[in-house]
């Protein structure tokens, strides 16, 4: 068998059966599906069944644990001799294994592909995908074409071959950033993950702006965590979001300022305060008019173009806010990993339910 599909699922069964029906218009036919239920409170496996006589499919539920563990798991099952990792919220185009057929040469050992927006997806959807993909946040480093960084595979649509995975020990046990610090290790074993951009995926992400503020909230975290696992991989971009979060708070307190001068002080205070508060404003203007405008025409549509605004100030200020959390805890305090081990009954439950957040 030449790939098996890995996806660890927690209380998504509607994700999974859009993800298994995209499967089943596969014209490359040579792939197993291995669905791992992670303690989910609303299984897939009646999901799983409907597609039972039309793939490949072996279905397992276990304890939660998260997503990089569930992935070992899987992987300790499969049998193909590639592994294709991705996550329950992506839908795959028909020709999407057809591309990774052509994409790979016999000196590949693993790669990944990027994702793109689907046009069913809700207006929020397509915003935060954007977001996650634009040039102008952090999408130059996510898998595009368009890179700021060297490309490492993210778990949502990554592949390698089982021999290496084993090796290497798969995912550790990182509660977030697992499938970059995996990539890092690809790497530091001597390999070099490709970029298949052919092979993507329709990736729906977050629903609303409050998951998704959690999301790069946690990334946020990760990095300065894998900076600890591997010293010299935090490089110049990742220090961006933190960059815009702290510009952003100077230039709103800037604005509260002026803001009270303008309404406290005498005539030529006034005035002043009036100054502060149109130039503190004007490069966050200047910026949100960008994002309006180039995803506005990305996605032909004026009203996700608004979204993708508060949704871009969303991705930075969250990501900036989490690295400099975990800046000042790690490198400050100089406290260790985040480890649910140490946590309380209440507090480890908590965790454990938003590993998929």
């Amino acid at each position: 068998m030449k790939y098996s599909i890995i996806v660890p699922v927690y209380n998504r069964p509607d994700e999974v059966d859009e993800l298994l029906e995209s499967l089943s218009h596969q014209a490359q036919r040579d792939f197993e599906v291995i669905i791992v239920e992670d303690g989910s409170v609303k299984p897939c496996k009646d999901v799983c069944d409907k597609y039972a006589d039309i793939l490949d499919l072996h279905y397992y539920a276990k304890p939660n644990s998260g997503p990089g563990q569930s992935r070992n798991y899987g992987a300790e099952r499969a049998q193909g001799q590639w592994l294709i990792i991705l996550d329950s919220d992506v839908v795959l185009p028909e020709g999407y294994l057809e591309a990774v057929d052509k994409s790979l040469t016999p000196e590949i050992v693993a790669w990944g592909g990027p994702d793109a927006s689907h046009p069913s997806f809700t207006p929020v959807q397509k915003a935060i995908s954007y977001s996650m993909t634009s040039f102008f946040t952090t999408g130059g480093i996510r898998g595009g074409k368009a890179k700021l960084d060297k490309f490492y595979p993210r778990s949502f649509n990554m592949g390698i071959r089982r021999d290496v995975y084993l090796q290497l020990g798969g995912f550790s046990k990182m509660r977030f950033g697992e499938d970059i610090d995996f990539s890092y290790r690809i790497v530091e074993a001597g390999y070099r993950p490709q970029l298949f951009p052919e092979a993507w995926v329709w990736h729906k992400r977050r629903t609303d702006f409050r998951k998704f503020f959690r999301q790069v909230y946690n990334s946020g975290i990760a990095r300065i965590n894998l900076e600890k696992r591997h010293p010299g991989t935090l490089k110049l971009v990742h220090m961006l979001p933190s960059v815009f979060t702290l510009g952003v708070i100077t230039l709103v307190a800037a604005f509260v300022c002026g803001l009270m001068l303008s309404s406290f002080g005498t005539p030529e205070v006034k005035l002043q305060g009036q100054l502060v508060c149109r130039l503190s404003l004007l490069p966050i203007a200047l910026y949100a008019l960008l994002i309006l405008a180039d995803s506005g025409i990305r996605n032909r549509s004026l009203h996700v173009g608004l979204l993708s605004v508060p949704a871009a100030f969303v991705q930075l200020t969250g990501y900036g806010l989490g690295f400099i959390e975990a800046w000042w805890k790690r490198c400050v305090l100089r406290q260790d990993e985040f480890s649910l081990s140490e946590q309380p009954e209440a507090k480890r439950q908590a965790f454990e339910n938003t590993f998929y957040e």
